[in-house]
């Protein structure tokens, strides 16, 4: 599943009154990236007056993990890789989101190989449990590996070079046939937890029907190793239809332009990357990572989406 930190908000920026080409269904209007507040779909303003008058109780968030693969684009400086999500989903159809997705219980196995920091050292930089950090961080790789082909894992010789002929095992991952600790384990492998670089964590608004606690992730893309929507050879059960490498800049004016569809999280993240010129300097950055929470509010019988932090001339805070 592709990253889903905020539901509703899915037509393109820029564009207010219009759900777009793949406007979520039953979520009319459009959410505009490039500001700190906006207007909301309807049905969500809807959800939002009943939160307001105590009649709706939030759904409690569902852990999740996303990670915003990177590599050298060239004169363009910096690409990160973005999946679109098939016409036929209920949520964010045709919506361009990074690979992640829900924390699933087995991402908590002990035994999946470590190398790198350990689920101490990103339990203090996430600011949650050792056993949480531990499961975050292997959803975070395995969610990559389903959707991109992209596999953050070595042996004691190096990083995994060749994404191609790990092809069955992705479908297995996908298809519920292996864990990823099977895979791992078949293939003499640990995960890489080094290659991973803490970025933000998102909340989805309250006034949503599904929400996710979710954390990004940066990493680069590995040499030898290739991101495809589906498996080499075989069907795509997964959800996205295609992916591509976009410069962030050109990602978030494709969005605004209505060429594209982003989601709150995905827009914010592009323009951060965009402040960046090369792969490393991003991956070198420290983050403060501190809950990133969406608020729908009712002002004057007007419902809006308010990102606060946006409005600051500092929003992210960085430590050595």
């Amino acid at each position: 599943m592709s990253e889903l930190p905020v539901e509703g908000f899915s037509g393109p920026a820029g564009n207010p009154g219009s759900s777009g080409a793949s406007g979520s269904a039953g979520t009319p209007g459009s959410f505009a990236a490039s500001g700190s507040r906006s207007a909301v779909p309807r049905v969500l303003a809807e959800r939002a007056r009943d939160l307001s008058d105590g009649r709706l109780t939030p759904a409690v968030p569902r852990d999740a993990a996303t990670v915003i693969l990177l590599r050298p684009g060239g004169d363009a400086g910096v690409e990160a890789f973005l999946l679109r999500r098939t016409a036929e989903l209920e949520f964010a159809p045709g919506a361009c989101v990074f690979p992640g997705g829900s924390v699933d219980e087995r991402d908590a196995d002990p035994g999946i190989g470590w190398a790198g920091p350990a689920p101490e050292d990103f339990a203090a930089q996430l600011d949650v449990p050792p056993e949480r950090a531990r499961a975050l961080v292997c959803a975070a790789i395995r969610e990559t590996f389903e959707e991109s082909g992209v596999l953050l894992a070595g042996d004691g010789g190096g990083l995994v070079s060749d994404s191609a002929a790990l092809a069955a095992d992705r479908h297995a991952l996908l298809t519920g046939a292996a864990t990823l600790g099977e895979v791992l384990g078949r293939r003499g492998l640990v995960l890489r937890t080094d290659l991973l670089t803490p970025w933000a964590r998102w909340i989805t608004p309250e006034v949503s029907p599904r929400r996710f606690d979710t954390w990004f992730f940066a990493a680069a893309l590995p040499a030898g190793q290739t991101a495809t929507a589906a498996p080499e050879g075989h069907a795509d059960p997964g959800e996205s239809e295609s992916g591509t490498w976009l410069e962030p800049g050109a990602a978030a004016g494709a969005a605004e332009a209505g060429e594209i569809t982003l989601l709150p999280p995905t827009a914010v993240t592009l323009r951060e990357l965009a402040a960046h010129h090369d792969v490393d300097g991003i991956l070198a950055r420290r983050m403060t990572i501190t809950p990133r929470l969406p608020r729908v509010t009712v002002e004057d019988g007007r419902v809006r989406l308010s990102m606060p932090w946006l409005e600051q001339a500092e929003p992210r805070e960085e430590h050595p």
